[in-house]
This record gives structure tokens, sequence and C-alpha cells, in this order.
């Protein structure tokens, strides 16, 4: 097999140009093959195979720099620098990340994630290259969907001014591009290719420049050319901005690709590369759905279907559920996603309400705004993004929506630990960075039907609220415990004396557990949903300070700025001498790994957190 004889670094540059196509049918097997135990991202990266290959031949890696946007697409680069053992632990605590991580290996040049930064770091290593004198080539690999987020093009806008070589490729798998082509762009993108066209393009440049009007006469020059390309080709939106344009190219074309980028690297300024591929190239399951394969669970390689397909409904289902009911019911609501119609669980909604529904693309900040435009309006705007991504928009939340106080509701999923994507994903720092903010307000359900009542309180509430919860299977227990919402109110579940656990969403599971285990010690333990972090219930803390001689706190947030810390200042504040214990998520990057495994390592899980208490209670 070819792919055995990739053990190290730069070894597929000992593999044969005729057998390029096979070792590219190997790697996609070996991806399936594996992805199929562990699950990942298997669409976006059975689609950059090819791609990957060309740029490890055109380049001299580790020298030379490849950022790779998002990082969904990583996996044939670690599969190419040696990593290929790593894939039998892929996404598993301790094994390797299904991002590039620097602290993994020195052929990853930067850590990414989150979507639409790689011009930006790929320029910074530009810059750094030229202070220092030094002659490697930097390359950033950007999507289409990626291209949505503003910051590429504050980056691109940057990167134009550019008099040193930068590449940027432009990973293109939206396929219709591709009709829009035509044989006159083919001609030309081949003429711009030659040696002899960049030959003669450096040369009367250079001349002219150092002649009296010269400047003004290349000006001139570009522009008559320009007034030709806009004609046949597509990539005058980046040859306006000052940047080379070179394609579009097949992506599953090596040879095609590695005579681009030799090209590319002779251009005394930034140069895009665009590529067209098929995201699921070479897996039936994934070319039809590519969607479904984005983020894959491990699956059944002759079917594609789950290997554990789900039986119970997540927070995400019951959420899309109630959010087709309060559409029905009201006209006023719309929704909005940032690319992520599926994972958010809005598809029914787009599908019930069109004309209702917006997907802005990869783009939390416009989304946050525009929200804000939306209930400005007087509509009813529901955000439905990932806490993580979500942190993108801070300042849009705080100027254009918490300043005017304006009726935004921010439904954020996958927030707390997500386990397998890793520090770039987990959401365990939303309590903090929000509740920082006047008039935001934050609540977090117990279970399925707190989400549910929380989502009607909310539409109706009139100002910006955000309702977190988690990634996972809803909560079914505690049905009989449904207390009306109210703002800033916890509910009293279990009314005991001595320990008091207050705890905040998904965190009221596990303190049933804790107060079992305690319990069977011999204590009396009281446990309150406190359901808001922002205002929390101080009514409910001085009740408990009465009884009780000892208060813990349990969220599934970062210690600095959330609920502990509130609950502990407004006690030193009011005097009280209770006992508190803050049960949190260290403040610190969490890394990849299964959410129960997480959470014992860094003793949020129910038996860790009845040890503490038992060996740190007086």
């Amino acid at each position: 097999m070819l792919l055995e004889k990739i053990e190290n670094p730069n070894d597929i540059k000992k593999i044969k140009k005729e057998d390029y196509g096979a070792l590219a049918e190997e790697i996609r097997q070996f991806l399936i093959e594996k992805i199929s135990v562990t699950g990942g991202h298997l669409g976006s990266n059975l689609g950059a195979v090819e791609l990957t290959m060309a740029l490890h031949l055109s380049l001299n890696l580790p020298e030379d720099k490849v950022i790779w946007d998002v990082g969904h697409q990583s996996y044939t680069h670690k599969l190419l620098t040696g990593r290929k053992d790593g894939f039998d632990c892929l996404r598993q605590f301790h094994g390797m990340s299904g991002f590039p991580k620097r602290k993994e290996s020195k052929f990853d040049a930067f850590d990414t994630g989150h979507s639409s930064t790689s011009i930006s770091a790929g320029l910074g290593l530009v810059k750094a290259r030229d202070i220092r004198g030094e002659k490697n080539t930097i390359v950033s690999v950007i999507g289409d969907g990626s291209l949505t987020g503003g910051m590429a093009y504050e980056a691109l806008n940057n990167a134009a001014n550019l008099e040193t070589n930068f590449i940027i490729v432009l990973n293109d798998n939206n396929m219709s591009i591709s009709e829009n082509v035509g044989g006159m762009s083919k001609y030309l993108n081949n003429i711009r290719t030659t040696n002899s066209y960049l030959d003669l393009k450096e040369g009367i440049y250079n001349a002219l420049k150092g002649t009296p009007g010269g400047d003004n006469m290349v000006s001139q020059i570009r522009k008559a050319k320009s007034s030709v390309k806009q004609l046949v080709i597509p990539g005058m939106f980046y040859e306006d901005m000052g940047i080379t344009y070179l394609g579009p190219v097949d992506g599953h074309n090596i040879t095609a690709m590695t005579k681009v980028f030799k090209a590319a690297k002779r251009v005394k300024g930034a140069v895009i590369v665009h590529v067209l591929t098929q995201k699921g190239k070479g897996y039936g399951p994934a070319e039809r759905h590519p969607a479904r394969f984005h983020g894959a669970e491990p699956f059944d390689i002759e079917t594609g279907i789950p290997s554990h397909p789900r039986t119970v409904a997540n927070y995400t289902d019951i959420f899309s559920t109630v959010m087709c009911k309060l559409g029905q019911r009201d006209a006023d609501i719309v929704a909005i996603t940032a690319a992520m119609p599926d994972g958010t669980g809005l598809k029914r909604f787009r599908n019930m309400y069109p004309d209702r529904f917006f997907d802005v693309g990869i783009a939390e900040e416009h989304a946050v705004t525009f929200a804000a435009g939306l209930a400005a309006g007087g509509l009813k705007p529901i955000v439905a993004v990932y806490s993580s991504f979500l942190q993108r928009a801070y300042d849009q939340i705080l100027h254009d929506v918490c300043i005017q106080n304006l009726p935004v509701v921010f439904a954020i999923d996958r927030a707390g630990l997500v386990g397998s994507d890793g520090e770039t994903h987990q959401g365990i720092f939303d309590f903090t960075y929000l509740s920082g903010i006047p008039n935001m307000h934050i609540c977090a359900p117990k279970n399925k039907w707190e989400l549910s009542d929380m989502m009607k309180f909310a539409v109706s509430f009139g100002a910006p609220i955000a309702i977190r919860y988690p990634r996972g299977t809803a909560y079914a227990g505690l049905k009989d415990f449904r207390a009306p919402i109210e703002l800033g109110r916890a509910e009293w579940i279990y009314r005991e004396w001595e320990i008091a656990l207050f705890a905040v969403g998904s965190m009221v599971k596990t303190a049933e557990t804790v107060r079992d285990i305690l319990k069977r010690e011999g204590y009396s333990v009281s446990l309150i949903n406190a359901r808001f972090v922002k205002p929390i219930d101080e009514e409910s803390v001085l009740e408990a300070c009465r009884d009780h001689r000892l208060i813990v706190t349990m969220e599934e947030n970062v210690k600095s700025g959330g609920f502990g810390e509130k609950v502990l200042d407004y006690m030193n504040r009011s005097g009280l001498q209770n006992q508190c214990i803050n049960i949190t998520i260290p403040d610190a990057y969490v890394e990849h790994g299964n959410v129960e495994l997480l959470k014992q390592e860094i003793g949020i899980d129910a038996e860790s957190i009845a040890r503490r208490i038992l060996e740190e209670s007086r």
C-alpha cells in the first residue's frame, strides 16, 4: 500500500507522480474507516484530499507554513505529517485533536477551530517573515463558507497592500461556480500561470515604475486590462482589491494545482488560488448528504447510518419544537442563525416559516446587530447560536442590543462542556462574558420542560435575555417540579437544612446525585434550581443562609465571573458568614474528550463534588 510509505513528513514527495491518484484513494478509505469508529469531520476532509497533497508537494514544510481556516479539513495534513497512528484516538481524551494544534506538531502553523481567521493569521506570519528577513512561503486555506465572515474581508483588505508573496487558497465546494467558468476563463488562466507571462508582467511594471509618470501608466494599463477581464474572469472582485486571482482550478487534479501553486509563489503580493472541490468526494453517503457528514458520529460504512442512532430527544430537538409552536402563535417571532440551521434546530422553523427565517452565513456579529434591527422594527427576534460562536459577537451584544435594551432572545446551544471538539468549542465562558453587560438577563433550564417554559417567558419578556442549554440528551427528570418562571427567582426543589445546593441548568441533574450521596452519609440537604444567573435570586440565598451552614453553588462555567462568584459576592456584601463552596470549571481551557470523562478530570461530576463537600465541610 502506498499509504504505508507515508511514515514521516514530506514522504509524499517520494511517491511517483503516476501513483498520486491511488494514494488519494487510499487516504479516503483510511479516513472513512477511522472516522466511522471515532466520529469526526468527514465531508470536508474527503473533499480536500488532493488539495492537501498538492500543497505538500509544492511546499517545503515545516519551513513553509499552511494555516487551515477552521481546521475541519486538516486530517489529510495530519496524515501526511506522520500522525497516522493518532487517528485511532482522534478527538479522544489525551488523543489527537481534530483541529490543527501547534503543541501537537511543528507542522501545525496556527491553532484554529473557528472560521474566517486564516487570512489574518497568515498575514501576520507573512509580516513576521518579512521583518525577520526570511524567504519561506505562507499559505492560508479558507473555504467559501468562511468567506461569509467579515473578518476574512478585513484581512483581504489589509493583504491587498502587500508587496511580498502571500498565497490564499479558496477551497470552494460550491460546484455551481464551475458552470460559470467557460473556455475563455480557462484559456486566460493558462496564460496567466505561465512563467513567460509572469516574467513579462513583472518586467514591464518594474520598468515603468522607474520612469517619470510610470506609476500612472501602470495604473492605466491595469484599468484597461481589467475592463477585458471583467467579462470573463470570475475573480475580478479580488483583482479590483489589488489581489491577484488564479483559477478556478480543479481541486481534485493534483497536476493542475501544483502548476498553479508554482505560479502563485512567484507573485509579489497577495494571490488567491481558487480551487473547486466536492465535499464528501469518494464516499456516496457523504456526497449525497454533506451536512450530515460535516461532524459525523460513528457510523456504518456501508450505509452511512450512525452506529448508535439517537432515540431520545436532545435539547436542540426541544428548542426546535418550541420554536415551531411559538412561530405558529405569534407572527412577530423571527429566527436568525449563522450558517447553522441544522445544528441549532431551526430547520423545521425555516420550512414552516421561510419568510421569518434568516441564515446570515458565518457572520455572528452581523447576526446580532441584524437581530437588533429586527427588534427595533417591532419584531421578536430569536438568535440561535452555539455558545462558543456567540462570543465572537460580544461587542454587538453590548453595543447594539443591550445599550438600547432591545428584546432580542439568545438561544445558546452547546453551552458547557461539548467534548470532542476541544478548547475552541467548549461553551464554558458564556455566563462570564454575558453577565457583565448591563441590561442582559441570563437563565438556564434544568430539564426539557423548563427549556420550553423559559422560551415562552423570554419572547414575552421585552428585554435582552439569554437562555443557555447544553449539548446532548434533554433531561426528563424532575417533571413534577414546574413552578412558573419569574425573573430572577429560583425554584426550591427539596427543602431541608444543613447543606444547600444551588445548581444552574445542566448541573441540577448532577446535584440530584450529589444530594443522594450526601444523604447516605447522614446529611440533610436542600436542592435549589437557581434558574437565573443574572439576576441571581438574592432572597433565596439569604433564606438558605438562615437554615444552612454550607452553601454550595454548581455550574458548568469557568469560575471567574460565573454564578458562584455572584453568590459569594452577595454573601460578603450582606455580611453572611456561612461557608460557601463554588463548584465550577477551572479558569482554563479544557481539551477534547468524552464529556463525562472531562467532568471527572476537572472535578465537576457528582462523585467528585460530593467528595469535595465531605472533605471541606466544617
